[in-house]
């Protein structure tokens, strides 16, 4: 195998790192970039670019127009993201952690991915007492009356939360926030502790503790804990909000999410 770099480790790691930062760089763009603006992008010499980029394009990883000089994406990368999305399903991904967050505070934990006409529940994991509170996988819980919900109009797509806020809020029990200025105040401050409530919101006697899951495009789902408000209240317990904000964390790290973005339901 050539070497990539020169004869110390520290230049090798270094060749690694711009090779893997081209093939992020070029696979995130819209258009096909030129040896300039990759070089402007990653702070390299030109030189050192288009040494990379030519046994890029030897691989498969990337391509070069004839016509523009142009680098984008090649058929082996496109094949690898492909690869690598069929094995990153949400579900498979969250089961072990979820498990864990199960096993240590004995709440009900569950798995849920934003839908058209609410936040769908993916997977279930029925908590530790000898009482059963959870919810059912498939069913379909509101955006503005579920912790679920809420955490994803707070962290999802604008376009998401201004239809839902432009659309009737019903009231599902007193206490359902169906006001869409209060629905907008309430996501604000989901946003800034990076973790949601729903206290009788949806059902009397129950709350869910919900934050969100990231993947390298964006939102990906909600992990949630559920359980009767007696045993989470209004004010989740420092303990819940720590054990479900590193959980969702630990998942949008598996799932490709940058480190920024899986810290953003940091609590």
């Amino acid at each position: 195998m050539p070497k990539v770099g020169g004869g110390g480790s520290a230049d090798g790691v270094q060749a690694v790192m711009l090779v893997l930062n081209l093939l992020e760089t070029i696979g995130r763009s819209d258009r096909p970039l030129g040896v300039t603006a990759l070089a402007d992008a990653l702070g390299a010499t030109k030189s050192r670019v288009h040494r990379h980029l030519r046994t890029l394009v030897q691989a498969g990883y990337v391509t070069q127009s004839a016509e523009t000089e142009r680098y984008g994406v090649g058929p082996r990368l496109t094949a690898l993201g492909r690869a690598v999305s069929d094995n990153l399903d949400l579900v498979s991904v969250a089961e072990g952690p979820i498990a864990e967050l199960r096993d240590h505070l004995g709440h009900s934990t569950v798995v849920s991915e934003p839908d058209r006409d609410g936040v769908r529940v993916l997977r279930t994991l029925m908590g530790t007492s000898a009482i059963e509170i959870g919810v059912r996988p498939g069913s379909v819980l509101s955006y503005h009356a579920s912790a679920q919900g809420k955490a994803c109009l707070a962290f999802g797509p604008d376009e998401l939360r201004s239809r839902v806020l432009r659309a009737r809020l019903d009231m599902l029990t007193p206490h359902t926030i169906v006001s869409a200025a209060a629905l907008e105040r309430e996501l604000a401050r989901i946003r800034k502790r990076g973790w949601a409530v729903a206290p009788n919101e949806s059902m009397i006697g129950i709350n869910t503790l919900a934050a969100p899951v990231f993947d390298a495009n964006g939102l990906a789902g909600v992990i949630g804990i559920v359980d009767s408000i007696q045993y989470i209240g209004a004010e989740p317990s420092a303990e819940q909000i720590a054990g479900l904000v590193a959980t969702a964390r630990r998942v949008s790290q598996f799932l490709g999410a940058s480190a920024q973005r899986a810290g953003a339901g940091r609590g």
